[in-house]
């Protein structure tokens, strides 16, 4: 937690969401104990098995989590096949549901998604690989899920789409596309502290570096980094 706050403070970030980590699995112990110390700054994001009871998620909307995650890619947590009654168990915290995917299965999973009643979350850009280019059906249909339905996309995780080596210049023309479709739904995430990582350790300053590129217009990169966070996530912004 003190590595955490620290990364914030050395990259200038006043407030924070800590999501779940996919190697916690399900015990959201130290996130919850790290959001609750620090409930004016920070928010999470949680990670449920089918055990989970009413009250359990009550607890952690008390401690500030604000929504949960699904890891289609990696497992832990509950399964998708529980996936509507969870949505509609949390509908009610005012919750939203944040999905580890790879947006090349986005065609098929989409008309699913648009029928929950909470809004959705899109991680790391969709999570495919830069070579398969912005014209793939999966991309395409995240563009369009994102204009049209009750979604937020983070723009995070640049090293893991990256067929590149740093600064990872073939992740733009994604970023650029889901600001094109809707700059008022985009997140930035640092994905600290870059857990499964094979390769080099990232640097959070030169993955900030990279909004300079990918949101080049000062205001749009202001609602990125804040204004669409303090709506997403219920922060208060400071004046």
């Amino acid at each position: 937690a003190a590595d955490y706050l620290a990364m914030l403070d050395a990259t200038g970030m006043t407030y924070g969401v800590l999501v779940q980590v996919s190697v916690h699995g399900t015990d959201n112990t130290l996130m919850l104990e790290t959001v609750q110390s620090h409930r004016e700054r920070l928010r999470g994001v949680c990670v449920v098995d089918s055990g989970v009871t009413d009250r359990e998620l009550e607890d952690m909307a008390a401690a500030g989590v604000v929504g949960c995650r699904f890891n289609v890619l990696f497992g832990g947590g509950v399964g998708f096949d529980e996936l509507e009654t969870l949505a509609a168990r949390v509908a009610p915290l005012k919750w939203h549901i944040q999905f580890l995917l790879d947006a090349r299965h986005l065609p098929e999973l989409a008309p699913r998604l648009a029928r929950l009643p909470v809004p959705i979350v899109i991680d790391h850009m969709g999570h495919m690989p830069t070579s398969v280019g912005v014209s793939h059906p999966g991309f395409q249909t995240l563009l369009a899920f994102l204009r049209n339905e009750d979604c937020w996309v983070k723009l995070s995780g640049a090293y893991r789409l990256s067929v590149q080596s740093p600064p990872y210049a073939d992740t733009t023309p994604f970023a650029r596309a889901l600001i094109e479709a809707r700059a008022d739904r985009c997140v930035w995430g640092s994905d600290w502290p870059h857990v499964a990582l094979g390769g080099p350790m990232p640097n959070v300053g030169d993955l900030l570096d990279l909004l300079a590129d990918w949101v080049p217009d000062d205001d749009v990169r202001k609602r990125v980094f804040a204004e669409n966070a303090h709506t997403l996530y219920g922060f208060e912004p400071k004046t």
